[in-house]
């Protein structure tokens, strides 16, 4: 895991460009994924302050990302984690690795104390990946979300630290 620097734009473009990540991701993840799209996101997640996306590098190139939304005001304590991998690299554990060492590394970072993450209900391999980093399973939000013009259940998991 390491920030997103110049140089990582055509391989951002090649590996998040697929509906098949589009499918799991927030709208705000651009479909098609241009090289324009990745000129922006690594020109901004560089610069943001404090920095909270990163580059999953795999290989020698960027294949995947993984970040956190810093919550306010009551749940300042807690970050949304969000991660998505390019398809050439599924199957390999490299999400769950990156998980579990991104966790206690952005609790101390953020001085928060709890990371959540939803996941879409048909999102599988997703729940696999917060469960086998540590994270449990905390509850179905109903009717929660919309994608594709779908309204879907979304589940809900978090990593608490302790003490």
């Amino acid at each position: 895991i390491r920030s997103w620097q110049a140089g990582d734009e055509p391989a951002l473009a090649r590996h998040a460009d697929s509906p098949r990540i589009y499918r799991n991701v927030r709208d705000h993840f651009p479909h098609p994924y241009t090289l324009a799209d990745a000129e922006a996101w690594v020109r901004d997640s560089s610069a943001a302050v404090p920095q909270t996306s990163f580059a999953i590098e795999i290989d020698g190139e960027p294949g995947g990302g993984i970040g956190v939304v810093l919550q306010e005001d009551v749940n300042r304590c807690s970050a949304e984690i969000g991660y998505w991998l390019g398809e050439a690299f599924w199957g390999r554990g490299i999400v769950t690795e990156a998980v579990r060492a991104f966790t206690p590394w952005a609790w101390d970072a953020y001085g928060i104390v709890r990371l959540y993450a939803k996941v879409f209900a048909w999102n599988t391999a997703s729940s696999r990946v917060l469960v086998k980093a540590g994270y449990t399973f905390e509850g179905r939000l109903r009717r929660a979300a919309i994608k594709q013009g779908e309204v879907v259940d979304e589940l809900l998991y978090a990593a608490v630290r302790e003490g």
